[in-house]
């Protein structure tokens, strides 16, 4: 050993042992991946078979996935709106509505080609006024002074306007909506003592329901029949006019079962 050998320090060798990773991770990333396409195909499946307002109301939800941004505000922290709005989810879809508005179009475009071939119904068409209003499609059925739909005192409609009303049926059935009957009477009191506006409104809105429904409508669609008798005249000023003699079929602009605003 040279001289001087005991001062030097002796030379250790570190290995350092670097581990190799973990092993068996590749298989989870691609049944991760399978999950992700099996997902993806059954929801298209799922949106194959749904019907045409659903499928809007998902559209117009990726159109704008916050939602309503308009009526709540665009920012989110300051917010226009109380928590109790913001949560609330909409009522109706627009775009659903506006399917379901083209839809009623659709069957009232079909009644009116019944009614023109036929010139009894052409004649009492004149008499039923039909309007879009914020609760739906209503359908007025007025009577004139010699009785255009009910003959004067009369519980059941004649002969022309069941014909009518059974056709009505049919094409309302087609819609998914629900339906509301109304009777009215003028002021005019009954000489018996034992039947009144009440029941003649009543009765002629039951006949109203019961003919929709043997031309087709079905009883489930029947959301609601009332008998307004002289409460609510058409023409105040007139309470004894024939014209305040009506009934009223509301279609409501939303599917049955859905909530009611």
């Amino acid at each position: 050993m040279a001289k001087g050998s005991k001062n030097e320090q002796p030379i250790v060798v570190i290995k350092k042992v670097v581990g190799h990773g973990h092993h068996g991770g590749a298989w989870k990333v691609a049944f991760a991946d399978f999950m992700t396409a099996m997902f993806a195909l059954f929801l298209v499946l799922w949106l194959v078979n749904q019907s045409s307002d659903v499928k809007s109301a998902i559209a117009g939800y990726f159109q704008d996935p916050l939602g309503r941004a308009d009526e709540f505000g665009s920012s989110i922290i300051p917010g226009n709106g109380n928590q109790s709005q913001m949560v609330r989810p909409p009522l109706i879809n627009d775009e659903v509505l506006e399917i379901r508005i083209d839809k009623t179009h659709t069957a009232m475009k079909r009644l009116e080609a019944h009614f023109s071939d036929d010139v009894e119904l052409s004649r009492i068409r004149r008499n039923m006024v039909i309007t879009m209003t914020e609760k739906g499609l209503e359908i007025e059925l007025r009577e004139d002074e010699g009785g255009t739909f009910f003959d004067s005192g009369a519980m059941v409609p004649n002969p022309a306007a069941h014909r009518m009303l059974s056709i009505l049926g049919e094409e309302l059935s087609i819609l998914n909506f629900p339906v509301e009957i109304t009777g009215y009477t003028d002021a005019t009191p009954f000489a018996r003592s034992d039947y009144s506006n009440w029941e003649l409104s009543a009765d002629r809105a039951n006949s109203v329901r019961r003919i929709m429904i043997e031309g087709g409508l079905r009883p489930d669609q029947i959301e609601e029949v009332r008998a307004l008798a002289d409460r609510e005249l058409k023409y105040p000023e007139e309470p004894r006019s024939h014209r305040n003699r009506r009934v009223v079929i509301l279609v409501k602009m939303r599917d049955l079962g859905e909530a009611k605003n």
